[in-house]
């Protein structure tokens, strides 16, 4: 692949990644607190803020490892895994850096 492309295919998915970010950030967020869904479901998991998310973002790596093992070819099931499974791994850094800075809301 020339890099053109490939830099065109991640400037594209940065921004897709965003786009989801922003539309998803309005449905789970019930507060102005972005990650507060995360520590609600640790609450009733009696588990960590970053354990619950690592729980939900298990089944899309799993998703993408069974895509990966059985040759998927629908591009939009790939890209709405990818970027479901991207995302994760930012909010996952936004909770390790709330807990390392302690600024909790």
């Amino acid at each position: 692949m020339k890099i053109e492309r490939f830099n065109a295919i991640v400037d594209e998915q940065v921004q897709r990644c965003l786009t989801v970010l922003a539309e998803k950030g309005k449905e789970y967020s019930l507060s102005d607190d972005r990650l507060d869904h995360f520590k609600d479901a640790a609450a009733e998991q009696d588990t960590t803020p970053k354990q619950a998310l690592w729980g939900m973002a298990s089944k899309h790596f799993a998703s993408l490892n069974g895509m990966c093992k059985n040759g998927q070819s629908d591009m939009s099931r790939w890209l709405e895994k990818i970027t479901d499974s991207i995302n994760y791994l930012l909010l996952l850094r936004a909770l390790a850096e709330e807990e390392l800075t302690d600024e909790k809301d």
